[in-house]
């Protein structure tokens, strides 16, 4: 399997035309951004299970949620705890949303972080925040930390909110905000005084979850991390990875039940197409390493794939095989060809994780396949937004990739999604938000983040005030892939709503090939210098492109994507959920 290729630096005389335009700052490198002087703070209460069942949280929690403790304990220093800590175990009604939290004894720097889940949650282990790799703060155990399971225990595809209304809706938006409202009068009990600054980290549906909370509740959290958002979920979990699966069968969209299409590529053929499309688009930016920086530059030809026109090369595809490519590649269209997502969904350099969506043998099945049975016919349901009746055998095949099939579809989106660009109450309340995405994400689209941030920076005009976008080459879903992946988005989030130090380059690394580069803000691009090692962040400086590419992010779903699709506020009546508007 292919994975890199030679390192190979631009020629000066190249390099010159490359970097017309570029813009070098007197320093290149960011200094190591200040956080706020905050003293530890010790606890004032005992972490038993006795002291937090008799803490008064009455009407803490929105919708008179009332909070049941169930397990608290101490927990000692050890090697993977660098302070002790107060564990504490708890359940928010009216629905069943978990709390689970960390709290120091005595190390404790006036700092909360909630961390958010990914998938359709349903566990609530919680860990490191998100791409904090290196940060001081949760190196030394100085955070409070809280997650929650949204409502609900199980794996995707569990039927769990048929009757249940309230998992659905504490799902959907209330589970993150409860939470944080029951974390921050915790804070107060146990350490006598409120936390000094709150955070909200999370990727995926955590991302999702960073962006509702940005949207819904502008108040909640002083700095917000939002990574590889699924805030278009009713879309993403349907049409997007509907698509993928299904126009790599022969006769897209009528696989019969129970039995299987067949399917033009599997798993074996995605090292050769990614070889040919580093080939032909890797050095664009400068130096060719195996990572495409900017995939919406590259216009490959999927007909060279074909094994006519490469002499019958070894793995070598089809006709058929190279079409499918090529639609994978361009995203979902509806049945008279308009685009139900943004162009190229899936980008190219991201085609070793394909394995999403193809079998690795005939007969197999692909894992895109559970995201949509999960979502539309088992978990979550449209209009009413719960229906038990379709409780049924249905897959993704019976998807409506019509117009109206696609607007009825996606009717739940005021619900479930979080693509309300109109954040000017957060940044009004001080907010900061940092937003991210891997460009070789192969489970959410960074065209999708790119379609958010684009709607969001025209409605607030200042988006650079509070907001920052940054795209890292290479870097699959929350991680991964072949580029710079790991990085700490924690400490500069903080700086920036403590002391007011606006993150600029951050330093990615991939701990598997050595390679680290800085990346940073959209739409500024990492360049070469022509000197030194490629695999070295010291040797690229910013690079601001004086085109954008014309790979384009509307589609019939751009009526989500503004603040005329109002969130509904929802809420259970007689075992049925009732939403407004």
């Amino acid at each position: 399997m292919l994975r890199f290729l030679k390192r190979v630096a631009i020629p000066s005389s190249g390099l010159a035309l490359l970097l017309q335009g570029i813009v070098i700052p007197a320093q290149a490198a960011t200094p190591a951004p200040a956080m706020a002087p905050l003293p530890a703070v010790p606890a004032v209460m005992s972490c038993t299970l006795a002291a937090f069942q008799g803490m008064n949280l009455s009407g803490v929690a929105d919708d008179n949620g009332q909070v049941s403790f169930t397990a608290v304990a101490p927990v000692a220093v050890s090697a993977n705890n660098p302070s002790a800590y107060c564990s504490v175990r708890g359940v928010i009604g009216p629905g069943a949303s978990s709390i689970v939290m960390k709290l120091p004894m005595t190390a404790w720097t006036q700092r909360y972080v909630q961390n958010g889940c990914g998938g359709e949650c349903g566990n609530d282990n919680l860990g490191n925040p998100t791409q904090s790799a290196g940060c001081t703060l949760v190196n030394n155990g100085e955070l409070v930390t809280a997650t929650t399971n949204m409502g609900h225990t199980g794996a995707q595809g569990a039927t769990w909110n048929v009757n249940n209304p309230w998992a659905a809706i504490d799902f959907a938006y209330r589970g993150v905000h409860v939470t944080a409202q029951v974390a921050k009068a915790v804070i107060r009990n146990f350490y006598g005084r409120s936390a000094a600054f709150s955070y909200f980290d999370g990727c995926s549906d955590g991302g999702r979850e960073a962006l509702m909370s940005a949207q819904r509740y502008p108040d909640d959290f002083n700095g917000i991390a939002a990574g590889a958002p699924a805030n278009n979920m009713d879309v993403q979990n349907t049409y997007h990875h509907a698509n993928r699966v299904l126009t790599n069968q022969t006769t897209p969209g009528v696989l019969p039940i129970p039995a299987r299409n067949t399917y033009l590529l599997l798993q074996r053929d995605l090292p050769y197409v990614h070889s040919k499309v580093v080939a032909a688009c890797d050095a664009l930016d400068g130096v060719a390493d195996g990572i495409i920086d900017d995939p919406r530059r590259c216009k490959f030809n999927t007909n060279t794939l074909v094994c006519t026109n490469n002499g019958n090369e070894a793995g070598c595809l089809t006709q058929a095989q190279a079409d499918a490519v090529a639609r994978i590649h361009d995203g979902a269209r509806s049945t008279d060809g308009q685009r139900l997502e943004p162009e190229g969904a899936s980008q190219w350099g991201s085609e070793l994780d394909w394995t999403l969506y193809m079998p690795a043998a005939q007969g197999g099945s692909a894992q895109g396949e559970n995201f949509v049975n999960s979502w539309l016919y088992k978990t979550f349901l449209n209009q009413p937004f719960k229906d038990a009746a379709a409780q049924t055998a249905r897959t993704l095949n019976d998807l409506d990739f019509s117009v109206a099939g696609f607007m009825a579809t996606v009717a739940s989106s005021s619900m479930y999604s979080a693509t309300n660009p109109d954040l000017r109450p957060f940044a009004s309340s001080g907010g900061k938000l940092i937003l991210w995405h891997g460009w070789a994400d192969q489970h959410i689209s960074p065209q999708g983040t790119l379609q958010y941030w684009e709607t969001m920076s025209k409605l607030t005009r200042t988006p650079g005030s509070f907001a920052r976008f940054y795209l890292f080459p290479g870097m699959g879903h929350c991680g991964g892939g072949l580029g710079p992946n790991t990085f700490d988005l924690l400490t500069p989030l903080m700086a920036w709503v403590e002391t007011g130090s606006a993150p600029g380059a951050l330093v990615a690394n991939n701990t598997s090939t050595g390679v680290s580069r800085p990346v940073y803000p959209y739409p500024v691009v990492a360049r070469y210098t022509g000197t030194g090692s490629t695999s070295d962040a010291a040797n690229f400086v910013p690079y601001t492109p004086t085109a954008v590419p014309d790979v384009s992010t509307s589609n019939l779903g751009n009526y989500l994507y503004t603040p005329f699709l109002k969130q509904a506020a929802c809420t259970a009546v007689g075992g049925q959920i009732s939403c407004t508007p």
